[in-house]
C-alpha cells in the first residue's frame, strides 16, 4: 500500500487525535471485524476460506484490485451465520470504537448477505439492537444502522433490503444505502427501492464515483435523492458538480487508506480530499473496513492532518463536520460538537493557547 513520503504526525497531535471525541459515518459492519474476531469465527466455521490465524489474515486481506476485495469482504460474511456471530460481531465493533473515543457512529449493515444465508430476519434484528443498546449502556458508544442494498447481487436483494427496513425497521435504523461494485451496477435501477425507503422514514446514502467517474455521483443525487455520497472519489473531476455539493452541503464520506486498498486513486498524494476541501465541499472523514484495510479512525485522521496540513484546531473542525452530517437529533448534534469545542479549548490551554476568535 503506497503512502506519503511522510505519513507520521508530531506525537502531541497524535495524542490529540486519540482523545478527540469523534463521530464515524462510513464503516461496515462485517468490514470492521478485527483479525481476533474473524480468527475467531473462522476457527468455529472451519469450512470457511478464511484463515484461522491472525498473522495470516494480514495476508488474506491484500487486495488486487476492488473486485478482489469484494470476493474477500464476501468470504468473511459467509463466517457471520448465526444471531450470536451476529451479536458478537456488532458488540465487538463497539469496544473497539470506544478505544478511539468515537462516541457515536453510523453502521453500515448488509441484512440481506445474512438472512440469505439461513439467520432468522427477526432473530438477526434482535441481535443488533441487543448489542447496541449495550454498546449505549456499557460502552458509551452510539450506534445507528445504515442498512444497504450489496449492488452485486442485483434487486431481488434491493427488493429485500427495502422490505426488512421498512417492515421490520430496527429502533436503530436511520438510513438506507447502497455499496458493493459500481462498475456495471448502474443507480438509477434502484430508484424504486430508494423512493420506499425514503417514503418510510430512512435518509439516502449510497455509495457513488469511487470506482467510476462523477456521472455516478449525478444519478445518485438525481435518482437516489442521496443526502451524503459515500466515497465521491471522482466528484473533483467535474468542477460543476464539486460546486453543486459545496452549495447544497451535501457531505461526502472520504475514506482515503480504503482508496488505495482498492486501487480507486493510486497513491495517497494523489487523493483529490485536497481539492474537494478546497472546492468548500463539507467532508467526513472514515475508516470503511478498517481491518481488512490496516487502518482504524485515529490513523485515518492522521491521514488527513498530513494531506490537508491541519493542526488541532483543523482536526477539531473535521470531527465537527461528522457531526454536522451526521443523522442525529439537534440536541445531540449540539452536545458532541460541544464536547469537541472543550476538549479542543483544554488541549490549547495546556499549550498556553485559546480558541481562535470566531
Amino acid at each position: 500500500m503506497s503512502q506519503p513520503t511522510d505519513l507520521t504526525v508530531p506525537p502531541e497531535l497524535s495524542g490529540f487525535i486519540a482523545g478527540l471525541p469523534k463521530a464515524e459515518l462510513h464503516v461496515h459492519h462485517v468490514g470492521s471485524a478485527s483479525p481476533r474476531i474473524v480468527a475467531e469465527l473462522a476457527a468455529r466455521h472451519p469450512d470457511a476460506k478464511v484463515p484461522a490465524d491472525e498473522r495470516a489474515l494480514a495476508e488474506f486481506f491484500t487486495f488486487r484490485d476492488f473486485a478482489h476485495f469484494i470476493e474477500i469482504y464476501l468470504s468473511v460474511v459467509d463466517l457471520i451465520r448465526d444471531a450470536e456471530d451476529v451479536r458478537l460481531l456488532t458488540y465487538e465493533i463497539a469496544r473497539e470504537m470506544a478505544g478511539q473515543n468515537i462516541r457515536y457512529a453510523e453502521l453500515t449493515v448488509t441484512p440481506f448477505s445474512s438472512t440469505r444465508r439461513g439467520i432468522p430476519e427477526v432473530a438477526f434484528m434482535e441481535a443488533i439492537e441487543d448489542a447496541r443498546k449495550a454498546a449505549a449502556s456499557e460502552l458509551g458508544v452510539t450506534l445507528r444502522w445504515c442498512f444497504d442494498i450489496p449492488g452485486e447481487a442485483g434487486l431481488e436483494s434491493a427488493e429485500e433490503t427495502a422490505r426488512l427496513a421498512c417492515d421490520l425497521r430496527p429502533e436503530g435504523l436511520v438510513a438506507f444505502g447502497l455499496g458493493g461494485p459500481e462498475i456495471g451496477v448502474p443507480r438509477p435501477q434502484f430508484k424504486p427501492y430508494f423512493d420506499r425507503a425514503i417514503a418510510c422514514g430512512l435518509r439516502s446514502v449510497p455509495h457513488a464515483g469511487e470506482t467510476t467517474g462523477p456521472q455516478t455521483i449525478w444519478d445518485a443525487l438525481t435518482h437516489l435523492r442521496a443526502e451524503r455520497i459515500g466515497h465521491g472519489t471522482s466528484a473533483p473531476r467535474d468542477p460543476r458538480l464539486l460546486e453543486h455539493l459545496a452549495e447544497r452541503r451535501i457531505p461526502l464520506e472520504v475514506c482515503p487508506t480504503s482508496n488505495i486498498a482498492t486501487r480507486a486513486v493510486p497513491v495517497l498524494d494523489e487523493h483529490p480530499v485536497r481539492q474537494m476541501v478546497d472546492a468548500g465541499v463539507l467532508v467526513t472523514i472514515n475508516s470503511d473496513d478498517p481491518p481488512m484495510f490496516g487502518t482504524d479512525l485515529n490513523t485515518e485522521y492522521a491521514i488527513a492532518a498530513r494531506l490537508l496540513g491541519l493542526d488541532a484546531t483543523g482536526l477539531a473542525g473535521l470531527a465537527k463536520n461528522a457531526v454536522e452530517a451526521a443523522f442525529l437529533d439537534a440536541p445531540a448534534k449540539a452536545a458532541l460538537a460541544a464536547e469537541i469545542d472543550a476538549y479542543l479549548a483544554a488541549y490549547l490551554a495546556s499549550r498556553g493557547a485559546s480558541l481562535p476568535t470566531p
